[in-house]
């Protein structure tokens, strides 16, 4: 996959490269170096059955950040995989919309670290990831 090719056309608005995010209404908001936004809207249809949203989908939300920001440090023989995630669940949600700002921690030679903060419109916490990450080496 070409990473570069990917983010410049995500970033002009192209609908049709990721279905999760087109499926989910989710939008980009800053894309730069290690650093990517992504805002969710909150739908009755994702609210779990104590009127909270369903945490599987916010840290969905979160890991799909934490690539992203991945992706613009990527050279281009390098793509990348999860393989650990930690979530800390700090308030429910049941309207609104979602903010998910994520950014690398550290790249090294084989695996790549990022964190996310989801917040709701009023800028309240509502869930920290951390994900780590495995570079993969294209031959």
């Amino acid at each position: 996959m070409n990473y570069h090719l990917y983010l410049e056309n995500i970033q002009k608005g192209q609908k049709g490269l990721n279905p999760y995010l087109d499926f989910f209404n989710i939008t980009l908001v800053e894309l730069s170096y290690g650093r990517a936004s992504f805002k969710m809207p909150v739908r009755p249809e994702y609210l779990q059955g104590a009127n909270s949203m369903q945490g599987g989908l916010i840290v969905a939300l979160a890991d799909e950040a934490i690539a992203h920001a991945m992706m613009t440090e990527l050279r281009p023989e390098e793509g990348l995989t999860t393989i650990e995630l930690k979530s800390n669940f700090l308030s429910g949600v049941a309207n609104g919309e979602l903010l998910a700002e994520a950014s690398v921690f550290k790249k090294g030679r084989n695996l790549i670290i990022g964190d996310c903060l989801v917040t709701n419109g009023a800028g309240k916490n509502i869930c920290r990831v951390s994900a780590t990450f495995m570079l993969l080496k294209k031959a």
